[in-house]
């Protein structure tokens, strides 16, 4: 094929949309910019894809050098999130942003850059790009992927009270669930399991522990929603 014009190809660059729970509310890791554009306003972290570089190993060094976080030991979920490529996307010029998004359980301690901090989800700062729909969409993904697999896993500790899964469900997809029906769902799922221990909070009479079954992603037998 031959162009009528110089073929330029477009910028390739990696995001990460990290999410956490904190204190019962979903975060999302961001960093503020210290260059041009959009200097001093909060983004994702995300950078350029290295020639001979894959997407994944741009995505590691790119997280672990802006913000200190390792995704290989940090985080206990990550996948491909979305190719964004809408054309002025990025006021320098033409650039496609292979995204990912990734889970943990607490990252607070490897967040080792000044200018990198977890906000909550529902009270972001302005952000940079088009970073604001990027997260928005990762939301919606991960509030979708947890009616059909075991994603909740990524989030809690090894072991957790019926209560504490109820309360990070309903962090993430945003409403309130009926306690009886939801514990009776999830029972019915049979892809938690009871151990041998017990917590007691405060006053209350001391609750069962539970913990998944496996501690990577799995498919529910049928939808949880």
């Amino acid at each position: 094929m031959k162009y009528t014009t110089p073929y330029m190809p477009p910028t390739l660059t990696v995001d990460a949309v990290i999410f956490q729970l904190v204190n019962n509310e979903l975060n999302v890791l961001l960093l503020k910019r210290l260059n041009d554009p959009f200097k001093d306003t909060w983004a994702l972290p995300g950078g350029y894809n290295a020639e001979g570089e894959t997407t994944k190993a741009a995505l590691s060094r790119i997280v672990n050098s802006k913000t200190g976080v390792d995704i290989d030991k940090d985080l206990t979920y990550v996948e491909q999130l979305f190719t964004f490529d809408t054309i002025d996307r990025d006021p320098r010029g033409h650039a496609v942003s292979v995204t990912y998004m990734g889970f943990a359980r607490d990252i607070s301690e490897s967040i080792s850059k000044e200018n990198a901090a977890l906000f909550p989800v529902n009270s972001l700062p302005d952000l940079a790009y088009d970073h604001a729909s990027i997260i928005k969409y990762a939301h919606q993904r991960l509030a979708s992927k947890l009616t059909y697999t075991n994603a909740m896993f990524a989030f809690l500790p090894p072991t957790f009270t019926l209560t504490e899964l109820q309360l990070a469900y309903e962090a993430i997809i945003g409403r309130e669930l009926d306690k009886r029906n939801f514990r009776k769902k999830f029972l019915s799922l049979e892809f938690l399991e009871e151990t041998n221990e017990m917590r007691r909070d405060g006053a209350y009479r001391p609750a069962k522990l539970y913990r998944f079954k496996s501690q990577s992603l799995v498919a529910l037998s049928r939808s949880f929603d």
